[in-house]
């Protein structure tokens, strides 16, 4: 026998040993180990907490937190250098979202989600009984109450000028904030009404009488026949005039 079959059969022992053992260091099974959620919670939740702090920042007039919830315990990931956090396409850390963690450098590129619920509380004008729709909205129908900005996705109407006279578009309950799409601005006038035209420009103003064509609704446009027989469009300023600026 040559003396160098006993050593090549070993070198070859040792080879697929050493490649077996590669084979298991480089499996995502075993390295799925070593990747321990609770410090990718504690990721999110702290990007989470800035990018909320530099939000609120820009809102004082807001009180704003966030929790992040937890991974789904059963989750194996590979470890990774580099762990990214993001919002996701078409989300934003208002009320319930999610926030993303994605693995940017490591032996497996891995993406997941946690849920997250942001709270942004702040004044609101809120409805002290139910309002029908159709119903015009006055101040004695509301008080001034902290809400959750974010427990909805429409904007708080703040201003009273954005609903104070407005006419409601469906039915509205006790302790409801108002909101974009609560009120829509209040018809004052029908078609064929009698208004008042008032034309402005540098320096004068002059004003007629004519019969509304079309309903008039306040800061919408309006057409009226004047008593010359002439057709014009104007704003609607309230239940007797239309302005039309020159």
């Amino acid at each position: 026998m040559s003396p160098c079959l006993p050593f090549a059969r070993s070198l070859s022992r040792r080879l697929r040993n050493g490649l077996l053992l590669s084979a298991l260091l480089l499996s995502p099974a075993l390295w799925a180990q070593d990747m321990a959620l609770g410090d990718l919670q504690a990721l999110a939740q702290r990007w989470v907490r800035d990018t909320v702090a530099r939000t609120n920042a820009e809102n004082p007039g807001l009180r704003m937190d966030a929790s992040v919830g937890a991974l789904d315990g059963r989750l194996r990931l590979a470890v990774c250098g580099n762990v990214e956090a993001y919002v996701p396409p078409g989300a934003r850390l208002w009320g319930r979202s999610r926030v993303g963690l994605r693995c940017a450098d490591g032996m497996g590129r891995w993406n997941v989600s946690l849920p997250v619920v942001v709270r942004a509380m702040g004044p609101a004008w809120v409805l002290k009984s139910q309002i029908a729709p159709g119903a015009v909205l006055a101040e004695t129908d509301v008080v001034e109450a902290e809400v959750d900005w974010a427990e909805e996705p429409a904007a708080v109407l703040q201003d009273r000028a954005l609903w104070v006279g407005q006419t409601t578009t469906r039915v509205l309950v006790a302790g409801q904030a108002l909101r974009q799409g609560m009120v829509r601005p209040a018809q004052v006038f029908q078609a064929g009404a009698q208004v008042r035209v008032v034309a402005q420009g540098p320096g004068f103003q002059v004003s007629g009488d004519g019969q509304a064509l079309t309903a008039g609704v306040v800061g919408q446009p309006a057409r009226v026949r004047m008593d010359n027989g002439r057709v014009t469009s104007g704003t609607v300023l309230d239940m007797r005039t239309v302005k039309i600026d020159l």
